[in-house]
Parts: structure tokens; C-alpha cells; sequence
């Protein structure tokens, strides 16, 4: 009896001991975790910028966009998307290293200028108004859009090469940056939204309600 006593004990105090072990570890995991960094992009989505201006038909000012066929009257969106990579250069030999993305900072702007002609009426206006709405309503979403396309970059690693490896890996970084301008831009499509707000409005020449146009307009191209 006294000998499985001592048995029972020994094994109570060992499956103790590996379960202490196994909380431990769990706990050192978990702390660990819990003190990495998650690293995602960094982007910033400034205030919209807008300005009505007015123009002489006869003589548009030298930087007014053209107008569309069948338009007298224009709103011009222009959405800007500054990235900036940041990196690590890693030297192999003289002429070759690997350049690991650490960081991505995207900057967001929108501006828009409504061009309208001189003594244009108020219904010309409120259809500009209309483009405007589509415009910002896509721009609400911008941050999500470049936060997206811009988290897969971070991490990333590029093998390069050349006499001067600190301006290839500033190159590098360089090409990365339009890489996520010129996906940004191909991503935000407002375009769509743009043209069937135009068919349901006739550009202005019917009496189609430009904000419910607008609305109506988003909704069946998003």
C-alpha cells in the first residue's frame, strides 16, 4: 500500500509539474505575441479641397479641362494618391542585397473644381453638384482602398544588383511607391458612377432631381 502511495504521489506530482510547464509556455507565447508589432500601412486621407469657378464659353481659361460632347458645364475630380515606401537594405556581396519593405505611408487628397459658365442656371449647377456628390462619396472609402492595396507591400523582399546598391535600393523603394499610386488609381473607380448618373440625367437637360440621380447612380454601380 505504501508503495502505491508513493507511485500515486510521484505521478501527481509529475503531470503538475508538465502542466506548470505547458502554462508557461503558453503565457511566453502569448506575452510574445501580444509585444510584436503588427505592422500595417500608414495612410492619412486629407479633407476634400473644392472651388467653383466661373468661365467665358467664347474663351475657357487655359487650365479648364475640355469640356464633353454636350456639356456646357464640367466638375473635375482629381484624386491624389502620394506613397512613400520606406526599406531595408541588406548587403550580400559588393554588388548584390536584398531590400526588405518595412513600411508603406500613403497620402490621400481630393480636389475638385466645378467649372460652370457664365449666367448658367441654377439646374446646370445642381447637376455639377451631382458629379461632386459621386466624387466625395468615393472618397469616403479612399483610406480603406489604399490601406488594402498598400498592407501586402509590407514585408516584401526585392532582390537587387549594381555597382551602386544604395541608389538601386532607393530606385527600388521608388518604383514600389507608383506601383501602389498606379493600383490605387486603377482600384478607385468612380467612373461608372459618374456615367449613369449622366444617362439618367441627360447631362442636365432633362428635369431629373440631381441628388436623387446621384444616389441612384452609386447605388447601382457599387
Amino acid at each position: 500500500m505504501e508503495y502505491l502511495l508513493t507511485v500515486r504521489n510521484a505521478w501527481l506530482l509529475c503531470s503538475f509539474l508538465i502542466a506548470l510547464l505547458v502554462g508557461w509556455l503558453a503565457w511566453r507565447a502569448s506575452s510574445s505575441t501580444a509585444n510584436t508589432p503588427t505592422l500595417a500601412p500608414i495612410v492619412e486621407r486629407r479633407p476634400g479641397v473644392f472651388l467653383q469657378r466661373t468661365f467665358d464659353p467664347a474663351a475657357p481659361p487655359a487650365d479648364m479641362p475640355p469640356l464633353g460632347e454636350g456639356e456646357e458645364a464640367e466638375c473635375d475630380s482629381n484624386y491624389i494618391s502620394d506613397a512613400n515606401v520606406s526599406g531595408r537594405l541588406q548587403k550580400i556581396d559588393a554588388t548584390n542585397a536584398t531590400a526588405t519593405v518595412t513600411q508603406v505611408k500613403v497620402t490621400l487628397q481630393l480636389k475638385i473644381t466645378i467649372w460652370v459658365p457664365h449666367g448658367a442656371t441654377q439646374h446646370v449647377i445642381e447637376h455639377e453638384q451631382g458629379h461632386r456628390q459621386i466624387s466625395e462619396h468615393y472618397y469616403q472609402f479612399a483610406d480603406k482602398v489604399a490601406a488594402e492595396i498598400a498592407a501586402p507591400y509590407i514585408g516584401r523582399q526585392i532582390s537587387i544588383s549594381g555597382s551602386d546598391l544604395n541608389a538601386e535600393f532607393h530606385n527600388a523603394l521608388l518604383q514600389l511607391s507608383k506601383q501602389i499610386t498606379a493600383e490605387y488609381n486603377d482600384k478607385l473607380t468612380p467612373g461608372p458612377a459618374q456615367q449613369r448618373y449622366d444617362d439618367l440625367t441627360d447631362h442636365s437637360r432633362n428635369d431629373r432631381d440631381a441628388n436623387a440621380a446621384a444616389a441612384q447612380a452609386i447605388k447601382e454601380t457599387m
